[in-house]
């Protein structure tokens, strides 16, 4: 029955291979109608140790659905590939799971073997924060990095309203106040405008691109407010200049908030240290009572 049944699916691989299906009509004018991706803007870093280590689970993990959208443009914006991402969370989970287990082995080899259920919940638990500690660095990083460039977009916008005051065009704008700054954001900002000066695109389309990959809405509304751009320089000035002041705005409340945030903080260590005096101050009188009962 197996030799049977070999044989058939080898007969009809064989006809297939022989004959190929037709595609329907419809799916070849879909074909023909796809517009190419347009290429990354964000370059990815290099690849680390737990590529060797986790690289056999990363097509499980694909299967799995992992890494999800928010995560992938996290990983997109700290320039880290996603299937580093995903072998790091099987290395730093499969490290955790093993962890316990070889700490139980080493002390049932001397004879000190802890009950079962201590080693079991410590992989377990070690496991799923192996796991999960790969997203919270990435997410971590990612905030840290929109944070930055959304204050660098802040001084685009100036000079973007300076350079059209003194009679710049909205191109020549554009690039020469992404000349003018430094550091990464600007770094992505020149390689935007540079990807468009070559495929000859419009630089507000890969502005706003750029903006969908770093997940950062204040560069798609830029993108959005130059397109409209034409001979409307003026206004367009006008809109700029009252963008930026909102974003300086936005950016004062973040600050002052997250200024609140820190001092709240800080009342927690004051209070365990007054806790913490008040019991040494008081411990050996609670002591010299129990001891006299």
């Amino acid at each position: 029955m197996l030799l049977g049944i070999g044989a058939g699916l080898g007969l009809w691989a064989l006809v297939v291979w022989l004959i190929p299906p037709r595609p329907p009509l419809s799916e070849l004018l879909v074909r023909l109608r796809t517009q190419p991706k347009p290429q990354a803007l964000l370059v990815e870093g290099e690849a680390g140790w737990a590529v060797r280590v986790g690289a056999p689970f990363t097509a499980l993990l694909r299967s799995l659905g992992l890494p999800h959208r928010a995560v992938e443009k996290d990983l997109a914006i700290t320039g880290r590939p996603a299937d580093v991402h995903l072998a790091e969370k099987a290395a730093l989970g499969l490290v955790g799971l093993l962890l316990p287990v070889t700490v139980e082995s080493v002390l049932a080899l001397g004879g000190r073997a802890l009950p079962w259920q201590l080693p079991a919940g410590g992989s377990l638990t070690l496991a799923v924060g192996g796991f999960l500690l790969p997203d919270v660095t990435v997410r971590t990083e990612a905030r840290r990095r929109r944070t930055a460039f959304r204050h660098a977009l802040n001084s685009y916008l100036n000079l973007i309203h300076i350079l059209l005051a003194g009679g710049a065009g909205v191109d020549a704008a554009l690039h020469d106040a992404a000349d003018i700054g430094q550091g990464w954001a600007f770094q992505q900002l020149r390689r935007a405008l540079d990807m468009a000066r070559l495929t000859r695109g419009s630089p507000w389309s890969t502005l706003g691109q750029l903006g969908e990959e770093l997940d950062v809405g204040e560069l798609t509304e830029l993108a959005a407010t130059l397109s409209l751009a034409g001979a409307e320089g003026s206004k367009v000035r006008a809109s700029l200049a009252a963008k930026a002041a909102a974003m300086r705005t936005r950016d004062g409340a973040e600050a002052e908030g997250e200024a609140n945030a820190a001092t709240e903080r800080m009342v927690l260590p004051g209070v365990l240290m007054a806790f913490g005096f008040v019991v040494f101050v008081f411990y050996p009188a609670l002591v010299q009572i129990a001891s006299s009962l």
